[in-house]
């Protein structure tokens, strides 16, 4: 079978047709990782007792007559800062390198009651933190296009894993862009929800007021797939919203003639890279289809990165003050009292990026810095979602950039932690908002080297995004 080519419907085909069996392509899905990860580095781990016997699970299944779920057999990569039971979950962290969490994320409960495989658990930047996917402790991860390229951060390997052929699809989170971003370097589909669609239950907390869980896949039917399944109220998350979850399928009708789209001059004005020609060109096929397009102003937007900054460190700093040596996995031997045992196993433990989040969260949220920095960028924040608001009583969605360049050199922004923040600029408004934002891919750069456009909608809409997406992908123009 050709598996890097194989789709949640493929799958679906294959087995309810006899072709192969769950276990079979199980296996073979297991083999292939083994052959192609030392290329990428996208897999921290594998699971394939825990794989076998779910594929195992899906053939009685079917020998029974039974209906099998949305997702049976379907191979799939979870990001590691997702928690599985019973499989070390590291979030790319020193800390964290012998953790094995006793309970699974509602996300991965999810879809393997619909009938996934999971394969094993892929890299990350530490605790999310990252555009590179360059500070994980356990190495960088490749751009499976342009192996001396970054596939972006932070769910550079769930995106890798999927360019790669080595998952379906992937689970991976996003706080200020590590989903879409990825997605675009790689070429793949990523999906951010709207905020609260999503249990974070068992996703490792970054910064809990802008964490999402969101599926990456080769195509958009596929990612709106997995979103029907994991999404929905879970008691466990109070954040999680108690709405209808629609089957986004049944609306890939490819019918898009008509919406209004919105394209913000403030992520256009100064992409001037290929990256801007391609999405010039994506915009041209979507007019083609119907859309009618109009330029719209998100005036917030040239504060937005500050605004991130200091909100995502502050929620950081308070989040990871619990790795401190006492719990969890890791904890400095050489220390004589309990603080140096506290200052000398964050020491160790924490990678520079962490450190230097945590350090600029504490300092925004001290005595004496909280009016000025922390409740200023809330106000901030306040006022890039009522530019959104507003834009989307003028417009059904937004076309707009992922990144402002494709896939960067490994090693070329490392020592350059502001311009390895700038690369968020158009990713962290749709977080800072909480609506519903995408990647869909637009094309290549004349050095192969793909890029991904944006559409972002209003809150609870990812029909609309979907059905934007989907038809966009599947005109011939495209």
């Amino acid at each position: 079978m050709d598996f890097p080519s194989l789709t949640i419907e493929r799958v679906r085909k294959g087995l309810l047709g006899r072709e192969f069996s769950a276990r079979e392509l199980t296996a073979e899905a297991l083999r292939f990782v083994e052959v192609e990860n030392p290329k990428t580095n996208a897999y921290l781990r594998l699971a394939p007792e825990r794989a076998l016997a779910a594929a195992a699970h899906v053939d009685e299944q079917i020998a029974r007559g039974e209906e099998i779920g949305p997702l049976a057999g379907v191979p799939v990569a979870v990001k590691d800062v997702i928690l599985t039971k019973g499989v070390i979950t590291t979030c790319g962290s020193k800390l964290l390198e012998r953790y094995v969490p006793p309970y699974d994320a509602t996300a991965v409960v999810r879809l393997e009651r619909a009938g996934a495989v999971v394969l094993g658990k892929t890299n990350c930047d530490e605790f999310a933190m990252g555009s590179s996917n360059e500070n994980s402790a356990f190495g960088p991860v490749r751009n499976p296009a342009a192996p001396d390229r970054v596939p972006g951060g932070s769910s550079g390997g769930s995106a890798a894993a999927v360019a790669q052929g080595t998952a379906v699809v992937a689970l991976g989170s996003d706080t200020g862009g590590s989903i879409r971003q990825p997605a675009s370097f790689c070429g793949v589909v990523g999906v951010t929800p709207t905020y609260g669609r999503v249990s974070r239950y068992g996703l490792t907390a970054f910064a809990s007021s802008l964490d999402h869980v969101g599926p990456l896949g080769r195509t958009v039917r596929d990612t709106a797939r997995v979103l029907g399944v994991i999404a929905g109220r879970d008691p466990a998350d109070s954040t999680s919203a108690d709405a209808p979850v629609p089957d986004y399928t049944t609306e890939l009708d490819g019918q898009v003639k008509g919406l209004k789209l919105g394209l913000p001059r403030e992520y256009l004005k100064d992409l001037t890279s290929e990256s801007g020609d391609l999405i010039a060109r994506g915009v041209e096929v979507l007019k083609k289809l119907g859309c009618q397009v109009r330029e719209i102003s998100l005036p917030s937007t040239d504060s937005a990165v500050a605004c991130y900054y200091v909100l995502a460190t502050a929620e950081a700093s308070s989040n990871l003050a619990r790795y401190d040596g006492v719990r969890y996995t890791f904890r400095s031997a050489s220390s004589d009292t309990l603080s140096d045992m506290y200052r000398n196993t964050r020491g160790e433990g924490f990678g520079a990026e962490c450190k230097r989040r945590i350090m600029l969260g504490t300092y925004v949220l001290s005595a004496g810095y909280y009016d000025a920095y922390y409740l200023k960028a809330q106000k901030v924040r306040a006022l890039i979602a009522r530019d959104f608001a507003k834009s989307f009583q003028q417009v059904d969605a937004i076309v707009a950039p992922v990144s402002p360049y494709p896939a960067f050199k490994l090693g070329e922004k490392v020592n350059d932690p502001l311009a390895m923040y700038l690369s968020d600029i158009y990713t962290i408004t749709g977080d800072l908002a909480g609506i519903p934002c995408m990647s869909v891919p637009c094309g290549k750069t004349a050095g192969g080297l793909p890029v991904g456009m944006q559409i972002l909608t209003r809150h609870f809409d990812e029909t609309t995004m979907f059905r934007l997406a989907d038809a966009f992908e599947n005109s011939e123009a495209a």
